[in-house]
């Protein structure tokens, strides 16, 4: 199970609302520093997700922790006829919602405040649901997978892509380096919120990543479990099925 990070260490508040107190925060400044921090290979990992649901040929998808809405607007690619973005931030989704608006993608994506471990929707509702670096923000991840499993259709896919941490020499090295001095310091220089991404590499480094999360997917229910390591292993697609 993965330790509990939270994002204000002398909060008084659960995991939850501090998740979405540091996404309301720095969402004006997420989409650009994301960019920035990840050399814009982040935009690369969402092609392949996006490109395995085409694959699946699926009607509906449910993107959770749709933040700004990057996959979610990515999606629409896909051919999918609804595609349903959530998030607990009110403040990264008024900038997703300005984007779809941009993009014309009105009646194909609807962008919803919600809570991933507690889904305003009815079993079987989807075709498909991806998750783009949102899990290891759950409060519980056995509860939220559990609730992305009840509303995926028998036979669907589900997708995540997620941080992970390189093991091998000299890769490890270099990743634990820029997570631990160079990360926080991006984000103390153009966030208003000075502790947002030193809990970003925190959280990170204490995710079950490779075998561990596919065991706590199958865990959780689902089947058809693997998992593919992306660039040297700082992230990683898992892809499972119902």
């Amino acid at each position: 199970m993965s330790k509990n990070v939270n994002p204000y260490k002398d909060s008084t508040l659960g995991k939850k609302a501090q998740v979405t107190q540091m996404f309301d925060t720095i969402s004006k400044n997420y989409d650009g520093l994301n960019r920035v921090i990840s050399f814009g290979v982040d935009v690369k990992w969402r092609k392949k997700v996006v490109a395995l649901v085409r694959k699946a040929e699926v009607d509906s998808i449910m993107d959770i922790a749709t933040g700004t809405g990057d996959l979610a607007i990515a999606l629409a690619k896909t051919g999918a006829k609804k595609i349903v973005g959530l998030d607990i931030s009110t403040g990264m989704l008024e900038i997703g919602k300005q984007k779809v608006r941009q993009k014309k993608l009105d009646d194909t994506i609807e962008m919803v405040v919600g809570d991933s471990e507690n889904l305003p929707f009815k079993n079987d509702s989807f075709d498909a649901v991806t998750v783009a670096f949102g899990v290891r923000n759950f409060e519980n991840l056995e509860n939220g997978l559990k609730e992305i499993h009840r509303i995926l259709k028998p036979g669907g896919l589900f997708v995540v892509l997620e941080t992970s941490v390189p093991t091998k020499f000299p890769v490890k090295q270099g990743y634990q380096f820029y997570t631990r001095f160079i990360l926080p310091a991006i984000g103390r220089v153009f966030s208003k919120d000075r502790v947002a991404y030193r809990y970003l590499s925190e959280s990170a480094a204490a995710f079950p990543f490779g075998e561990a999360f596919n065991n706590i997917l199958r865990k959780t229910g689902f089947i058809d479990v693997e998992n593919k390591p992306q660039t040297f292993g700082v992230a990683t697609i898992y892809i499972a099925s119902k």
